[in-house]
């Protein structure tokens, strides 16, 4: 389990820094059959994904990991489930928005893929 937690975290790292800097230099981790669901709304393809989510209507944001956790997701294939919550801050607000991100990863050479990818706020009611 301490390969899954690493690979986990180092996954992650690289996601939310890269989309914090740069969203279109995530277009590495999708493919044509990765689905991403955004807030309920389901887009699939690596280049859809990515034009939905340079897209989004801020200019500055950054990702705040709370938790993490991964499990492996197959028997047979090496790729992991990845479950992560934290805080959102979007552009200059000092009111951070709660989110939860899901991904599927599997393996493609020496890393990984995103395969599926399950985004949502979470508002307190």
């Amino acid at each position: 389990m301490a390969e899954i937690n690493a690979i986990a975290k180092q996954f992650t790292d690289f996601y939310y820094s890269t989309f914090d800097a740069n969203r279109p230099n995530l277009s590495s981790l999708y493919r044509e059959g990765s689905m991403l669901t955004w807030e309920g709304s389901p887009i699939q393809g690596g280049a859809a994904i990515i034009e939905k989510l340079v897209s989004l209507p801020f200019s500055k944001v950054v990702h705040k990991v709370e938790t993490l956790d991964a499990q492996p997701s197959s028997p047979t294939l090496p790729s992991v489930i990845v479950s992560v919550t934290g805080l959102l801050l979007v552009d200059d607000s000092t009111n951070p928005l709660q989110f939860s991100q899901t991904f599927h990863l599997i393996p493609d050479g020496g890393s990984y893929y995103v395969q599926n990818d399950i985004f949502r706020l979470n508002y307190g009611g």
